[in-house]
């Protein structure tokens, strides 16, 4: 897509401060110091709040998150767009909005998004990720490459970093100033458009669900929960430590074999010379006995 065709977004603001904006709104001729609390708070709220520069969701049409990003429909026309993911339930991002995850482009070569950044300032790119048809590492791998000159993703292997049908979110941070791109402490001039290209390696086709960038700082950017969480919960119940395991299997073979197997040097049995003690009078009576019985038979 050429530089002039990209499609700029709107920034938007989130519900929170568009809901201090109403009530900024009513209570404008009603209460001076509700007007002046109120700026303050939307003030603070604008200051962390995500300035959408650009968001697409790649393959799909337009959606708008639980965030409040509004993703326009893709515009690009390289490559193929698929929904094939729909037949997956995506794990690790709510229901509504799973489609940016569901939808993607494809090619059987790189291709790439150009975008127009009218701003300097301090920019995160979030690129979105969940592998809908491979069932191995190995299969789909490739790179990521941010005008032609920084590799911000190497080898990027959707399956092996979460299995399949996981949502799975990559987030670059850049910096833009006095006609640079920094990236990863490494600088490289700017003409105003940033261009984000899917690398193709010797493996599948490079691919992309969809992607927003913003200005912002990484930690400000909505996450996406621990890989597992919603698992890991329940299979923490059902599932013993390795280690405790290994200690019931021993003890319980043990048990099972203490005549059998030895675990130090043989000792001796404590009773042995008590059953000796307690034949010893009878063979002794018995030898005494054979001399009387001779003498007796002789009579």
């Amino acid at each position: 897509m050429r530089s002039s065709e990209a499609i700029r977004m709107r920034s938007n603001k989130p519900v929170s401060v568009q809901i201090l904006n109403c009530l900024f709104t009513v209570l404008l001729t009603s209460c001076p110091l509700s007007l002046v609390f109120f700026t303050l708070l939307s003030l603070v709220a604008s200051t962390h709040a995500l300035e959408i520069i650009w968001a697409v969701n790649a393959g799909g049409h337009y959606h708008i998150d639980e965030n409040g990003i509004q993703y326009m429909e893709d515009p690009l026309r390289i490559g193929t767009p698929s929904d094939f993911g729909k037949a997956l339930s995506i794990g690790r991002v709510s229901r509504n909005d799973a489609i940016l995850y569901q939808t993607e482009r494809y090619h059987t070569n790189s291709f790439s998004y150009e975008v127009n950044m009218p701003k300097e300032g301090d920019f995160v790119l979030v690129m979105k990720f969940a592998e809908v048809y491979f069932t191995s590492s190995k299969q789909k791998v490739f790179n990521i490459v941010l005008n032609d000159q920084h590799m911000v993703v190497r080898d990027l292997d959707i399956f092996d970093k979460v299995g399949l049908g996981r949502a799975h979110d990559e987030i670059i941070p850049f910096t833009i100033r006095n006609g640079k791109l920094v990236v990863i402490n490494e600088a490289s001039t700017f003409n105003n458009v940033l261009k984000i290209t899917f690398v193709k390696t010797h493996y599948d086709n490079p691919k992309v669900n969809a992607f927003y960038i913003a200005r912002s700082r990484p930690e400000d950017v909505p996450k996406l929960p621990a890989l597992f969480a919603d698992q890991d919960i329940h299979s923490q119940q059902r599932r013993k430590d390795p280690f405790e395991e290994a200690d019931t299997d021993i003890t319980s073979e043990k048990q099972k074999t203490k005549f059998n197997k030895r675990s130090g040097p043989i000792v001796e049995d404590p009773y042995a010379d008590q059953e000796g003690n307690f034949f010893w009078p009878i063979f002794c009576s018995v030898v005494a006995f054979i001399p009387i019985l001779i003498c007796l038979c002789k009579m």
